[in-house]
Formats: C-alpha cells, structure tokens, sequence
C-alpha cells in the first residue's frame, strides 16, 4: 500500500481515537499505535506522551497531570489534543525529513463544526501543512474494502472507544448516519459498574476489559469444543479487585451470564443505532443491503455475538470485517496513498458540509 514520496516527506493519516491513536507515514506504513493520553508538568510543558504517558495515570506526583485530550471520540481538551499531536507526529516522522506534512485525519459523523475546526487548528498548530477530515464511517469502509464509490447501497457499524459509527454509503457519500456516544469504554463501565452493585467490589477500566474480552458476550451462543475436547471459552471469571465496603483486597468469581446481562444496555444502544439507520435508508438502497449486508468494524466488533445479535434484530447478513482494528487507519492510509483520486472523499480545511447524497 505504501509508496515513499518524491519530496522527502511525508504526509500522513490519523486514527484519532479515544483510546488510541494510530498514525500512517505514507512510505513507511504504521508508525504509531499509542494510547491517546498525555502528561504534562506544571509549566504545560509535555513530559510523556502515549504508552509512556499511560503508565503516569494514577501515579503522577504533584506537578504532574496525565489526561485523555479526547472524550466521545471527539476533543475535548484542545491545548492538550494540540500538544499530543504535536509529540505524535515528531515521533512518527525523522526530524531531519519532518517538514510539514499533509495529513487526514479521522472524525466521528456526528462531530460539530466546532469540533471539527478544533481538530483542523490542533494539527496545524502541531506542524501539518494541509489539513483533510474524513468521517470514520467512510475510513471504516473503505478498509473493510466495501465498494463505497460505486452505485449501491453499503452499510458499516464502526464500533470504536467512544464512538459507535453507523452508516449507509453510496457513491462516496454517507447517505445516512449514527453516531452515538456508546461504544468500547461504555461496554466496560456497564461491567465495572456491574460488579461494583453486585458485589460491592470495585475494579479497574483495564480489568473491566479483560473481562469483557474474556467472556463477555452480546448474546448467548453455543459453546464449542476444541481439539481436546474442551470448552472454546471460559464460562467464568475470577476478578480482583478492592472491597467497596472495607477497602481490602478481595477475590469474586463473575459468571459470564451476569457479564451478558451488564452489557446488555450499551448493546441496545447499538442496535437502536443500527435500526435507526435502516429506518432511514432510502428505499432504494434497502435492498442492496439486504443483498451485501452489514459489515462490523473496530475492536467492538470482537464482542461474542454481536454479529449474531444484529443479525436477528435487522433479518440483514451481518459479518465482522477482516482485521476489524485496524480497518479506520488502513482506509485512512489509503486515502493518503490515493489523495488525488479519494480526496472527494474528505472534508478540507475550508470546513466544507458533509457530502449527502439524496435518492
């Protein structure tokens, strides 16, 4: 996919996300994959950004704030997204080729105009020359290699940290659109939160994910045997964690039904997205998805069953893309890799409207 540039610089993409945020060098392929937070001193000089920054949360001595510069997949602390894309994108290109690049970066649909310039004035501020947007849903897309510049109807639920994308696509326009405020870090909230009432015990955002990858599920599936003829998976879970009563250490086995029925409001939320989409879905269109189905993107995709769960709520094929991670950086790189032929697909720095397209 990658190809070097003749100038000697690179322009780059980034998956701006919640919890992560991944940049594409065009030449050089993924060069990033860190989480999205950074830590800075009482001067508002930064001392660590990403990974590093990550290990500061919590344990920061007094002087020192570690943050997450965005919330909801948006930002939420401009002077610190600024100073993390700053850092991000020094450490992503050689200083002796760092010469202002192009970059596109991705957005949630349902960004303001506010948010939107936010971003544009943070990575211009951070030394990007031109600045282009594109809409996760049509990042999404375009990595789980959908047809979206061709006449037909395609759908894409784009489950994030902070954001979950729904999108009806068509002739490189989104025709339709979700984005609502539910997503990964909702799905491990409903589960710390769950424990946390349940059982007086109270844990942490990383081992609420661990539990939810563990044996977290949308929907209850079979269980299958593997070669040994042992269960696929896990039907519990032993959580450590802090006694919300007495504050000592306590041991507590969660089942993976009581895990199904904490995620059982965020994932509604989804599903309500997805019908919402469908309900406004030009005819048209319906029956090419119908035909193509739904595609699933992002690390939400991964959760047990959601796949099947959407398939019964909808009667519409439904399928988890290949590489679902990375599926918004990859169609975000190749938007940097065919700027010329693809750029009718983002939004410049001149806060063009979203591109509609009405059958």
């Amino acid at each position: 996919m990658a190809s070097s540039t003749s100038s000697g610089t690179y322009d780059i993409g980034i998956d701006l996300g919640t919890a992560n945020t991944l940049v594409y060098a065009r030449g050089k392929g993924v060069v990033l994959n860190e989480p999205s937070v950074v830590a800075v001193n009482a001067a508002g000089e930064v001392i660590a950004v990403g990974a590093d920054a990550k290990r500061t949360i919590g344990r920061t001595p007094s002087g020192i704030t570690a943050m997450r510069p965005l919330r909801d997949g948006v930002i939420a602390d401009f002077d610190a997204a600024e100073r993390m894309l700053r850092a991000l994108m020094k450490k992503a290109l050689p200083s002796r080729r760092f010469s202002r690049p192009r970059v596109v970066i991705c957005v949630p649909s349902g960004v303001t105009g506010v948010e939107r310039r936010a971003v544009i004035d943070s990575a211009r501020s951070a030394g990007a020359r031109e600045v282009h947007l594109i809409e996760e849903p049509m990042a999404a897309a375009i990595g789980a290699g959908l047809p979206v510049d061709e006449p037909v109807g395609c759908m894409v639920v784009d489950i994030g940290g902070g954001t979950t994308e729904v999108a009806v696509i068509s002739m490189g326009g989104l025709v339709t659109a979700q984005s609502v405020r539910v997503a990964g870090d909702a799905l491990d909230a409903a589960v710390a939160a769950h424990i946390k009432k349940q059982h007086s015990l109270t844990i942490g955002e990383r081992t609420a994910e661990d539990i939810k990858i563990a044996i977290g599920s949308a929907v209850w599936t079979p269980v299958d045997l593997d070669e040994d003829g042992a269960p696929d998976r896990p039907f519990s879970y032993t959580v450590r964690g802090r006694d919300h009563v007495n504050g000592l250490p306590r041991v507590q086995e969660i089942s993976e039904e009581e895990v199904r029925d904490a995620l059982a409001e965020p994932v509604d939320a989804i599903v309500r997205a997805v019908h919402r989409t469908l309900d406004e879905c030009p005819p048209e269109l319906s029956g090419d998805i119908v035909e193509q189905g739904i595609a699933l993107t992002g690390g939400g995709a991964l959760l047990r069953g959601l796949d099947r769960r959407l398939r019964q709520e909808t009667g519409v094929p439904v399928t988890v893309a290949d590489d679902p991670l990375d599926c918004v950086v990859n169609g975000t790189a190749k938007c940097v890799d065919e700027f010329a032929s693809l750029h009718g697909l983002l939004t410049g720095a001149k806060e063009q409207p979203r591109r509609t397209v009405r059958l």
